[in-house]
Formats: C-alpha cells, sequence, structure tokens
C-alpha cells in the first residue's frame, strides 16, 4: 500500500504540472474517497468512543495503578495537542497557501454548517442546547458528530455503570467496531486513488508551491514528533532513573519495523516481553501498555492540533479561542480508542472539523495527499510513547527493578 500511495502521489503531481486541464476532472475521485470516509464518521466514532469508555472503566476497577495509567495518558495527550498547536502557531506552516474549495466541496460541507450558526447566532446557551440531539437516530441522519458524540459519552458512561448487564451490549458494540473498522480498510484501499486525485487537483490549482508547503508540513511533524520523544519523552525516561539513549538502544528493531510498516501493532508482543526483561512488574506491563495502544496515543494528538492550525491558516480561517477549546476537546474524546484503525487519523481529524465547521472538512483533500507519510512518524511516536507509559507507571508505583533495568540495558 506504501509504494501504491508514492507511485500514485507521483502520478498526480506529473499530471498535475503536464496536464492541469486532466487534472481538474479526477477531482471527482478524491470526493469519492472524502465522501466514504465521512460516511463512517458517525458510526466508527460511536463505537470508539463508548468502547474507550468502558475500557477506561475496565482499568479503574483494577485500582490505583489503573487510575494513575489514566492520568498519566491524559497528561501527556493533551500536553502533545497543546504544545503542537502552539508550535502550529507560531511556525504558521500553512501561511502561503490559500485553499478555495469548489463548489463540489461547499455541498459536501453544507450539512455541517448548523453547529457554527448556532455558536454565532444564538450563544453559547443554544449551543450546548444543540449538543443533545432530537433522537439518536437523528443524530446519525444529520452527520451531527457533536451530538453522535454527547450520546456515545452518555451510552458508554451508564453502559460502563451498569457492569455485567450491559456486557451483552458490550459485545455487540464490539463487534460493530471490528464491522466498522473491516469497512475503513476496504476504504482505505481506495486511498492510492483519492491520493492520485488530491496530488493533481492540488499541484493543478496552487503549483508546486502548495507541494512544497505540503512536504514542509510533513518535515514539521517529523520534527516535533522527534523533539517530544527527546524532550518529554525523555525527561520521563530520567524522572523514572533510566538512560534514555540506552533505552533507545533496546527498542531499535521495534521502532525500526513499526517505521517500514507505520503500524505499531506486529512489535506488541516483543515490546511487553522487553519491558518484562528489563525490570518492569508484569502485572504493570500487562495493564499498561494494551491500554496505551488505545488511549495514549501522543503522536495522533500532535498531528491533530498541528493539522487544525494549518488547515485554518491554508482557509484564512480565524479560530477564537472558544471554538479552539471545543475542537481539541472533541480531538481528546474521538481519538480514545481510535487505534489499529486504518486511515482513523483522518476520520478523527474530520470529526474534528466538523465541530466547530469554521474550517472547511473539504479542505482535508490536501493532508489526504500526505496522511501515508505522516503515518510513519505517528506510528513510531504512538510506539515510544507505549514504550515508556510502563516505565513511568512502575516507577510511580515502585515495581521497577532499577537494577535489573540497568544490568539489561548496559548488556543491550
Amino acid at each position: 500500500m506504501f509504494m501504491q500511495v508514492v507511485i500514485a502521489s507521483v502520478l498526480g503531481i506529473g499530471v498535475g504540472l503536464l496536464a492541469p486541464n486532466l487534472a481538474a476532472q479526477t477531482h471527482w475521485t478524491t470526493d469519492l474517497f472524502l465522501r466514504l470516509i465521512v460516511m463512517a464518521v458517525g458510526p466508527l466514532l460511536f463505537c470508539i468512543v463508548v468502547m474507550g469508555i468502558v475500557g477506561a472503566g475496565s482499568l479503574r476497577t483494577v485500582g490505583r495503578m489503573g487510575a494513575k495509567a489514566l492520568l498519566y495518558f491524559e497528561i501527556m495527550t493533551t500536553l502533545a495537542l497543546v504544545v503542537s498547536v502552539g508550535i502550529g502557531m507560531l511556525v504558521q506552516p500553512g501561511r502561503s497557501i490559500a485553499f478555495v474549495p469548489t463548489p463540489e466541496d461547499t455541498q459536501m460541507i453544507a450539512s455541517y454548517a448548523q453547529n457554527a450558526h448556532l455558536l454565532h447566532e444564538g450563544g453559547i446557551t443554544s449551543f450546548i442546547l444543540s449538543l443533545i440531539p432530537h433522537s439518536p437516530a437523528d443524530a446519525f441522519a444529520q452527520s451531527n458528530v457533536l451530538q453522535i458524540l454527547f450520546f456515545a459519552i452518555l451510552f458508554g458512561c451508564c453502559l460502563s455503570l451498569i457492569g455485567e448487564a450491559g456486557m451483552p451490549l458490550v459485545n455487540l458494540i464490539e463487534a460493530l467496531s471490528t464491522l466498522f473498522a473491516r469497512m475503513m480498510r476496504l476504504i482505505i484501499a481506495l486511498a492510492p486513488l483519492g491520493v492520485f486525485g488530491a496530488m493533481a487537483t492540488t499541484t493543478a490549482r496552487y503549483g508546486m508551491n502548495a507541494i512544497m508547503h505540503l512536504a514542509a508540513f510533513v518535515v514539521l511533524y517529523f520534527v516535533v514528533i522527534a523533539l517530544f520523544i527527546i524532550i518529554a519523552l525523555g525527561g520521563c525516561l530520567r524522572l523514572s532513573g533510566v538512560n534514555p539513549w540506552r533505552f533507545l538502544r533496546y527498542f531499535r528493531e521495534e521502532l525500526l519495523i513499526t517505521c517500514t510498516t507505520t503500524t505499531s501493532d506486529a512489535v506488541l508482543p516483543s515490546v511487553m516481553e522487553k519491558l518484562r526483561r528489563m525490570g518492569v512488574d508484569p502485572q504493570v506491563v500487562g495493564l499498561v501498555v494494551p491500554a496505551g495502544y488505545s488511549f495514549n496515543l501522543d503522536a495522533l494528538s500532535i498531528y491533530l492540533g498541528l493539522a487544525v492550525v494549518f488547515l485554518a491558516q491554508t482557509t484564512g480561517t480565524h479560530l477564537s479561542a472558544w471554538q479552539m477549546v471545543i475542537m481539541l476537546t472533541t480531538a481528546l474524546f474521538t481519538s480514545k480508542g481510535a487505534h489499529g484503525v486504518p486511515g482513523i487519523a483522518i476520520v478523527v481529524l474530520a470529526a474534528t472539523l466538523s465541530a466547530i465547521p469554521s474550517i472547511p472538512v473539504a479542505s482535508l483533500v490536501m493532508l489526504l495527499a500526505v496522511d501515508w507519510f505522516i503515518g510513519i512518524a505517528r506510528a513510531v511516536g504512538n510506539l515510544a510513547g507505549n514504550c515508556v507509559a510502563p516505565v513511568v507507571i512502575g516507577a510511580w508505583e515502585g515495581r521497577l527493578d532499577r537494577e535489573e533495568m540497568a544490568r539489561v540495558l548496559r548488556q543491550d
């Protein structure tokens, strides 16, 4: 798939430069791909949020260690999101691109305009009331992401509270989540087609200047991920008494595999075994690592923060502090439990933009063109965060064998 996306990108740039009139006729391929993504946002978001809340409830039943793990996850993902927004506003990666939606783009995003209208015309109280759907079916029919999110949070909390009585529903929603994840795999199989159209139309409409700025955005994301790993995660390791460079070397094979496959699923057993071998308590490893794969997605949070700022700048959209808070809060909720679903970053970003649709959701076409390249750093960043988390929780709980850890890291 990666090579297919690379080839589609090169072909798209070529068509955009050499045959701009033909490139304009390829826009439908990207529209098709984005419509399929938007179609899946509602039900997939509902399943992800509900299962995330149920999973968090299971973590809390473990007791103090589970609560500490949840607290750590929330602090790190929130920190990643806030820092990425700050860097985006400082660097302004999208300031030199002017995205102009086509009539088809405008039609695609028309269904998302109601939330913004209520916020501007009716004030905060009307906006709060608009979060409550007339019925769950109405929220899904209108693809109102905030109403779906509200219903999913309420549903998930109640399902978590009723315990064993709700297990049939938990199993059903888990099965539906698997179903929609498989649907996303089929949709993502069309990614090369969507990337080809995105590259062709972007190049034809904005020239190579836009492609260079998109490449600069990818480089910026890689740099921010590297800084987050070195400063934030490295700092956590030092506070836990671990040498960051030796720790990085210890997991070099897993990081390399993740970099080449853009997924960390394949290295999960290896990561857990290495953590146990280096002196982290097996119970800590067994709880924190699987939970972290769903709740501790630092690199995804960084992507969402940078992407929102980038798209706001390319579309000339001024976001108020209130709009930014709503968007980032939506991002924190929608990203929970989002691991393992193909193309989930675009889905979560679409849901985040839909919360306050001052930014046209159709502007996603620009990031769609480079999302597969961004996925390399995203996967590596998420894996790094989930390698560090068990060490931090183990040190916090006093369940880290520091002598064994030092010996293993020296020998590797």
